[in-house]
């Protein structure tokens, strides 16, 4: 499946910026389920100065700098991805027993270095006995390691309802977990939270999902929003993705931009102004699926 997304950001300021640099995680990854046929990025003033690399987890990273005195900064990225099917849990059966996994995570086994950064907690996902247990529920004994992230996967999206008002970027996750509400972000937090909280590895995945208007109805332009999910560790088949805000294994329907730790590693853009005063964020993104013959 073939995938067009333009996601544009727009800020607005009481009084003139007269100097901005800006941090953007809008390129989608190259994966073995997905690949960038094209990619671009516009900004409106022109920045003086831009550049691309990748960073420490191999997210591609935008940077740019304006020098432009303004009032509104409007930022837009357009590309096209091809999703390839991902195994279904019925193709994961050779998932080992999580205790074994979590041994060899706890022993630093040389085989599995790529797992190794995603073990431990940081600001954003905090590790604790009430996260554990909450993990615990799902990972009893010798249960294998992708049915149990499958189990829970499900519990938070039973047991948790998804309130855009509840939450913000800095609740903490004592406060999700007692609240039982949230949104995308913090389900995904929450999870990856109880899974090391039991000494697992996961990773916080930053992308976009196709959503589906009702019966009947049009897709709207600009009605669609970034996603966060989790990816697993399961020594046998690299890293699996769970999506708990849908209560879903990760197949054709989400799209890859960034992983990392936590969310504070991959957000979509973060910067430094110098003036501006208050200011006004209006996000918007298109996710459309192409046909073969639509396809550029």
């Amino acid at each position: 499946m073939r995938y067009q997304v333009e996601h544009q950001t727009i800020y607005r300021y009481d009084v003139p910026v007269i100097q901005s640099q800006q941090l953007l995680h809008l390129m989608p990854r190259q994966t073995a389920f997905q690949q960038c046929v094209s990619y671009t990025l516009a900004c409106e003033p022109q920045p003086a100065e831009q550049s691309r690399r990748l960073d420490f987890f191999g997210n591609h990273n935008d940077y740019f700098t304006l020098l432009t005195p303004h009032q509104s900064l409007e930022v837009t990225s357009r590309f096209q991805v091809d999703i390839q099917p991902r195994p279904k849990m019925g193709e994961l059966v050779q998932s080992p027993p999580w205790e074994q996994v979590q041994t060899l995570l706890k022993d630093q086994d040389t085989h599995h270095l790529d797992a190794a950064p995603y073990v431990y907690a940081t600001r954003r996902v905090t590790c604790s006995e009430a996260l554990a247990s909450f993990a615990l529920s799902c990972f009893t004994p010798q249960r294998p390691l992708l049915e149990a992230a499958m189990a829970l996967t499900q519990k938070i999206y039973t047991e948790f309802e998804f309130d855009p008002q509840a939450t913000d970027v800095s609740t903490p996750l004592d406060t999700v977990l007692k609240g039982r509400r949230g949104v995308c972000q913090d389900f995904a937090h929450l999870m990856i939270g109880a899974l090391r909280s039991i000494g697992l590895s996961c990773r916080y995945v930053s992308g976009y999902i196709l959503t589906h208007p009702p019966a009947g109805q049009p897709r709207l332009v600009g009605a669609d929003a970034s996603h966060a999910w989790v990816s697993v560790y399961c020594p046998v088949y690299g890293w699996v993705d769970f999506d708990p805000t849908n209560n879903c294994l990760v197949q054709q329907e989400h799209i890859t931009v960034a992983w990392g730790r936590d969310f504070g590693d991959v957000s979509p853009m973060r910067g430094v102004v110098l003036g501006g005063g208050q200011q006004q964020l209006k996000v918007s993104v298109t996710v459309t699926p192409l046909a073969y013959a639509e396809q550029a």
